[in-house]
């Protein structure tokens, strides 16, 4: 039997039954990634397997770094077949670890490849993927409908024109390119040079000089409206943690006009600019009906020395142990005595969080929408088996799971949609192991097979409204 086979992690027969019944063939909503619209507009033809697969994946690129495989060969300009090799040697090396299983899993989704990778097979499969992403049926739009995806969100910057989301809308190709709301830049005042640049390129896109605080915001609304004309309906922020600081709006202005100038703010003052924009934006997201995603907790670019070399989203990030529950509080009850509480989705990076961020979104839910705010998906270091189960048993234990609106890729890959497969097969798993235990009816199938289609795409179809 191969290694991915119909029945790979379903652990019982009811887990079985539920995936193949209930969420084998469901398409795929994937509301939050960081594919390039650019390449998905153009149908990037890939030069070959290197490019697809190890291109700007800083997962792969840290498994290869912890294998003792030098940079020349992971982010230098040694050749493919190369790059490929020391990938190929390192994978056995990977087991246990997520990344064993998403490779067989894209070799055997993607390209039918039942071999196991090694440095046996390395060139036979290394030739044989080449061979197949040399044709049209293996092109960048091809690849994503070859997973069922009916919705993909990019990650998009509020200066972007989103010039390659029109053209995909002019030239569909059968999956819903949506723009997602991304304005971590037009908050970045702890860097005064590049701030006032990134300012200048935003006043541009909205047609406005920037100069205080309200044309900012003025301008981010101008954005945020054309976002929303291109059919956005989602933001995201990544964040060390919540900030729900007091402040004045004269405070602010201040602070918005020092960094224009080149001063770099205290950390007090960066604490009340960054509660007075991360409010200002979470409102309007209330007022255009769209949902707002937080993803809490990452330290990033540590190493310096690789920072200066190769820059930022390498394989330099961590999880980060700052405390998040009482300032998170703060922010959404400010919010929620508005009325300005849009939809949220929390997702955490250090799993000490994760009933912390459960707790604190049922705190805010007021009935007007089933799972209105919940607990996200296993994200980034926690997307792998262990980390899923642990999101799933806290959201079970102190909500409900049955509202969860599932996976998410959170990849800048055209081939990580088997990740989706891996959640489901997991998920039937737990709620299979807990039937076959006993502490769940068997009586209830029907109800069963319903809460696996339901988390595994009709929830997030009905959340997003896409």
């Amino acid at each position: 039997m191969p290694f991915i086979h119909e029945d790979f992690m379903l652990s019982n027969e009811t887990a079985r039954m539920l995936y193949h019944e209930s969420a084998e063939k469901l398409p795929i909503i994937d509301y939050h990634c960081h594919l390039s619209p650019q390449m998905i507009a153009e149908n990037h033809q890939f030069n070959d397997i290197t490019e697809l697969w190890l291109g700007g994946d800083h997962y792969k690129w840290r498994a290869l770094r912890g294998n003792g495989v030098s940079e020349e060969f992971i982010t230098g300009n040694r050749d493919s077949w190369e790059k490929f090799q020391k990938w190929a040697e390192t994978v056995p090396y990977t087991m246990r670890n997520p990344l064993y299983h998403w490779t067989h899993l894209e070799l055997k989704r993607v390209f039918d490849i039942d071999r196991l990778l090694s440095p046996a097979t390395a060139r036979e499969i290394f030739d044989e993927c080449n061979a197949m992403l040399a044709t049209k049926e293996f092109s960048g739009q091809q690849l994503i409908r070859k997973f069922n995806v009916e919705v993909v969100c990019t990650t998009d910057d509020p200066a972007d024109d989103l010039r390659y989301h029109r053209q995909i809308d002019e030239h569909p190709f059968g999956t819903k390119v949506i723009p997602a709301w991304r304005p971590d830049k037009a908050m970045a005042i702890e860097n005064p040079d590049s701030y006032k640049e990134y300012i200048l390129k935003l006043g541009e896109s909205a047609g406005m000089e920037i100069r205080s605080y309200s044309d900012l915001m003025e301008a981010l609304r101008k954005r945020h409206d054309f976002f929303d004309a291109m059919g956005c309906r989602v933001s995201d922020h990544g964040l060390d943690t919540f900030h729900a600081d007091d402040y004045t709006q004269s405070e602010i202005d201040t602070i918005f006009k020092n960094a224009l100038a080149g001063k770099v703010p205290s950390v007090q003052e960066l604490g009340k600019f960054l509660s007075a924009f991360l409010h200002d934006c979470a409102v309007m997201d209330a007022e255009s009906g769209w949902a707002q995603q937080f993803h809490i907790g990452p330290i990033r670019n540590n190493s310096t020395r690789m920072f200066r070399q190769i820059g930022p989203d390498t394989g330099y990030d961590a999880i980060n142990d700052l405390q998040c529950a009482a300032a998170g509080h703060r922010f959404f009850d400010r919010l929620d005595l508005e009325g300005k509480l849009a939809k949220t989705i929390l997702y955490c990076l250090n799993p000490k969080d994760n009933e912390v961020l459960m707790a604190m979104a049922y705190t805010f839910n007021d009935g007007t929408v089933p799972g209105k705010m919940q607990f996200g998906s296993g994200w980034w270091f926690l997307d792998q088996e262990d980390g899923m189960r642990k999101q799933m048993n806290a959201l079970s234990s102190l909500g409900l799971f049955t509202r969860f609106v599932g996976m998410l890729t959170d990849s800048r890959s055209f081939i990580s949609y088997p990740r989706h497969e891996y959640f489901r097969r997991i998920m039937c798993s737990v709620i299979g192991e807990d039937v076959e235990k006993g502490k769940l009816p068997g009586s209830e199938m029907d109800f069963l097979k319903k809460v696996v289609a339901d988390i595994s795409y009709y929830n997030a179809k009905d959340y997003f409204k896409f």
